[in-house]
């Protein structure tokens, strides 16, 4: 059957298409993004403003059309820390619901973390051992960690790389006192939650997935997305450590020209930058490979697991 994964996001809203059956790797046929960054939409009391919730209505409607015109029979709509952490959230959902008939399913951050950790085990498979995944995305930080298909341990933390930007990191480039400070304020957030996961040992493999882990990696030297899904790539951390200055040094221009570095995440680069370089270093992780399954991926993969039950 032809599937679509809805996900809104505090950066994008993206659809993506699949063709799939239990038991069966899904394959990818069509992928629709819109930027929407619903994390800098928040007003001061944290609620989506109007603006914001009329341009996530027109975008899911547009998703909509595209998942029609590809014949997609099922579609699965869901929303994550932007949405889940609104004021309004309720009412947002509501008028999403009302005007394009379409019912988000707020995931939690731990929810987040588990279904990354899920599509993460099914593409290293068991011979990875015991595993650790790390995911930044525009509003949180997830981590998990685990040897089955559900994970030992999961959490969820507001460390995402937009969030931070437009929080803390106002200047372009921003200043030496801000970056130093997000640093600091990253750690220890970060430094609490070492424990919940050292107590079940080492792991065997270590994988990060979202687009900030891609770029870092890419910029490190990684290969080139168009080299296909199979290549391996690695994100080392004394790499990264060497790139956090640079990258602070930088006009959000000067990172949008770097390798795989893309226009629309080049100003949130530095915040993800800090967090990737936190979790490596208090996590003990000298390496990590970039896993190109992440959040969509486990939520069509636990679909296709009720279907078969």
């Amino acid at each position: 059957m032809r599937l679509g994964v809805l996900d809104v996001g505090s950066n994008t809203v993206h659809l993506l298409v699949v063709d799939a059956h239990p038991g069966a790797r899904p394959l990818p046929a069509h992928s629709h993004k819109a930027e929407l960054r619903l994390a800098q939409l928040l007003d001061e009391d944290g609620a989506i403003g109007t603006e914001g919730v009329d341009r996530l209505v027109a975008v899911v409607r547009e998703a909509l059309q595209a998942a029609e015109d590809k014949g997609v029979e099922d579609l699965l709509p869901f929303a994550t820390s932007a949405v889940r952490e609104a004021r309004n959230a309720d009412e947002v959902l509501a008028r999403v619901r009302e005007e394009t008939g379409v019912e988000l399913q707020v995931l939690s951050g731990e929810e987040e973390a588990r279904l990354t950790f899920l599509a993460a085990r099914r593409w290293f498979g068991w011979s990875a051992g015991k595993l650790l995944v790390l995911d930044i995305g525009g509003g949180s930080l997830e981590i998990a960690y685990g040897i089955d298909e559900q994970p030992d341990a999961a959490v969820s933390l507001p460390l995402g790389a937009g969030r931070l930007t437009a929080g803390r990191l106002s200047g372009d480039p921003p200043a030496p006192d801000d970056v130093r400070a997000l640093r600091k304020h990253v750690r220890a957030e970060i430094a609490r939650t070492v424990g919940v996961f050292s107590r079940f040992g080492p792991p065997d493999h270590v994988v990060a997935t979202s687009k900030t882990f891609r770029q870092l990696a890419r910029i490190g030297g990684a290969a080139r997305s168009a080299e296909g899904l199979y290549v391996q790539r690695e994100l080392k951390r004394e790499s990264l450590e060497a790139w956090v200055p640079r990258l602070a040094s930088m006009t959000t221009r000067e990172r949008a020209d770097l390798p795989g570095v893309s226009e629309d995440r080049a100003h949130q680069l530095v915040a993800g930058a800090l967090v990737a370089e936190a979790a490596m270093d208090l996590l003990g992780v000298e390496s990590l490979e970039i896993c190109p399954w992440a959040l969509r991926e486990g939520v069509i993969l636990r679909s296709l697991d009720q279907m078969g039950t």
